[in-house]
């Protein structure tokens, strides 16, 4: 394992290092332009799409037809298209992406379940083949449960999962080295639990894992809340703790882990990215209009409903914080033995 504990852990999945270079190429994505101006959109974008690389349903397929919904509405941009390429925990999304270099109307959604992809996927493309365009939302993770699970808190789970860490199997929305993989591992550290005997389920997306829920087919899922919010409503699902520093406003009811005797928090992340070498007048196109959907009362509105925490910072910025990212997946995962 890595020497780093699983606090110190939390806290590397935010902080950022480095500089991330641009390559420019020709146009792509259009919008009116101002005759005035220095390339800022001065009108509506057009013709944008926005690939998810995991299947309908998930926290990316949410957030990314969340983000089209809210440029419409505001005419920031028109017709966006939003379509799904899921497989290989979002690598063959990224090796899309990569090959259409230069493809200025192109963005994926993505998040931390891809960088840890690209590792244990062994992709070719990689996210430093990518144009970082915008970081757009963090959120907290979940413990959660069928409404007929035997675990009514999550200090009866942990005992049950310490007896026998193999029998009690956990699932998660993204392949090893994704964020709800990382959790349960790291979660199962700060337990006093062995993570290399922890038997973890991937599941390709929260659509896929959802139904493994509700059908008892694992002991319980790991995975960001808010994929959770409606079920929880209906009763259908019972979320044990949440792994934010505070009680989130839209569970106030539910407690923090830390809250349930393990010193541990967790928190995921949401961004976009483009091919490689996009103009700059295309990358300009992206970041105008994701920063004018950012400052939008109904951006505002989505964020407070689904209970996603504002993180929102663009182009090298978001580079920056893609490679502290990057290294900081590769060392957990050399510690769990995933990687060489």
């Amino acid at each position: 394992m890595s020497t780093r504990t699983p606090a110190r852990r939390s806290v590397l999945l935010g902080i950022t290092v480095g500089v991330t270079a641009l390559a420019l190429s020709a146009c792509g994505a259009t919008a009116k332009k101002d005759s005035s101006s220095t390339g800022a959109a001065a009108g509506p974008a057009s013709g944008l799409q926005i690939m998810v690389p995991n299947s309908p349903g998930g926290g990316y397929d949410t957030t990314a037809r969340t983000v089209a919904q809210v440029m419409e509405n505001e005419k920031i941009a028109s017709s966006i298209q939003v379509f799904n390429l899921p497989g290989a925990g979002g690598t063959v999304g990224l090796q899309r992406v990569v090959n259409e270099k230069g493809n200025g109307k192109l963005a994926m959604q993505m998040g931390l379940g891809v960088v840890g992809a690209a590792y244990t996927q062994k992709s070719q493309a990689t996210l430093a083949d990518t144009t970082p365009i915008a970081k757009l939302i963090e959120e907290a993770g979940a413990i959660v449960v069928s409404k007929d699970s035997p675990y009514k808190d999550l200090q009866s789970l942990v005992a049950a999962w310490k007896k026998d860490p193999s029998k009690i199997n956990v699932g998660g929305g993204s392949s090893p080295g994704g964020p709800d993989h990382l959790l349960p591992m790291q979660l199962a550290e700060a337990a006093g639990i062995d993570p290399t005997k922890v038997s973890y389920i991937s599941y390709d997306g929260g659509g896929e894992l959802l139904p493994a829920v509700l059908g008892n087919k694992i002991a319980f899922g790991a995975s960001g809340f808010g994929e959770f919010l409606e079920q929880v409503k209906s009763g259908s699902v019972r979320v044990l703790a949440v792994t934010s520093d505070k009680r989130i406003d839209a569970l106030p009811d539910v407690p923090t882990v830390k809250e349930s005797g393990i010193d541990f928090t967790f928190t995921n992340w949401r961004g976009v990215v483009a091919p490689p070498e996009i103009s700059a007048a295309d990358r300009q196109v992206w970041v105008d209009a994701l920063t004018k959907m950012h400052a939008s009362e109904a951006w505002k509105s989505e964020l407070s409903k689904r209970g996603w925490t504002d993180a929102f910072e663009t182009g090298d910025e978001f580079g920056t914080f893609l490679k502290a990212q990057d290294q900081d997946v590769a060392d957990i995962l050399k510690g769990l033995g995933l990687t060489s």
